[in-house]
């Protein structure tokens, strides 16, 4: 193994944990220095430099793998580097894109789904594909986890919005809380029904945003993030009283672009720092949501 000043300051600190290790790792492929297809050094190797045991080396190459960073990694030979995945196909209005991607989300045991939207339009008709493959017996996942992040009831929205303010105001105001807590509900319901049906363990989580979101975004297993930019349009629609004028979203026709952590380096930072985002606004400036 060559020693670098990088190892000597490793080697110099306090024991590292399979997190910190992996983290190293993964910057020396963000920048090149390991470069794809090359081998890395043998877990003796990794386990002498970071002067750990080998059974964190490995949590930590498994670590990377599930990333898609790494491919071969087994006790039997060093991992090489691996190739970026595909790319994906081009991207799909949101109506489209999003059910085949979170079916894909609901294969594993522990699902866990976060989103920031406007309201729960396009995340309704999407959960019927992997609701319908559950009740089928062809999805058996153990527990589900969603967090929501909506816009409060109590900010002056950037849209939906009347084109002339005024008394039509509150109209537009009171039809999208109205919306907003509908489509809540019944997906609370669809997903928490699946408690007695199936003996899932779920858990569905709202909290209230104290802006309007200017695009959606959907973080699956903290491997994959969905991002669509709300296209703003003027539209019409009929009331008792007449014609309600109004600047809205067009949310499910918005193009779905994918980011994944195994497509490459630039994706993976993306849904990195995509969850990181809605972790810090869930923790912070976010309060709670009861829809009524």
């Amino acid at each position: 193994m060559v020693v670098t000043q990088e190892n000597v300051a490793v080697n110099g600190s306090s024991r590292r944990t399979s997190q910190q290790i992996a983290d190293t790792l993964r910057e020396r492929i963000r920048t090149g220095v390991l470069r794809v297809g090359e081998r890395l050094p043998t877990q003796a190797e990794l386990a002498e430099e970071f002067g750990v045991e080998r059974g964190a080396v490995r949590q930590a190459l498994r670590a990377l793998q599930e990333d898609g960073l790494l491919s071969n990694v087994s006790k039997g030979s060093p991992p090489r580097v691996a190739e970026p995945a595909p790319a994906r196909e081009e991207p799909q209005p949101t109506m489209v894109a999003l059910a085949p991607r979170l079916t894909e989300a609901f294969s594993v045991p522990h699902v866990r789904i976060d989103a920031v939207c406007l309201t729960a339009q396009s995340l309704i008709p999407a959960l019927g594909e992997p609701l319908r493959l559950i009740h089928d017996g062809r999805l058996r996942p153990e527990r589900i986890d969603v967090r929501i992040l909506l816009p409060s009831r109590d900010i002056n929205l950037a849209f939906p919005v009347p084109v002339d303010s005024g008394s039509a105001d509150d109209a537009v105001h009171q039809r999208w809380l109205a919306m907003r807590n509908a489509q809540g509900q019944v997906l609370q319901y669809n997903l928490q029904a699946l408690r007695g049906t199936h003996d899932i363990d779920v858990h569905v989580t709202f909290r209230a945003l104290p802006f309007t979101p200017p695009a959606k975004l959907y973080l699956l297993n903290g491997a994959e993030a969905l991002y669509a930019y709300y296209m703003v349009t003027r539209r019409a629609e009929p009331t008792e009283s007449g014609t309600l004028e109004m600047y809205d979203t067009l949310g499910s026709e918005s193009l779905l672009f994918s980011f994944e952590k195994r497509a490459g380096q630039r994706d993976a930072a993306f849904v990195e720092q995509s969850q990181m985002w809605f972790d810090a606004l869930w923790e912070t400036i976010t309060t709670d949501l009861t829809l009524s």
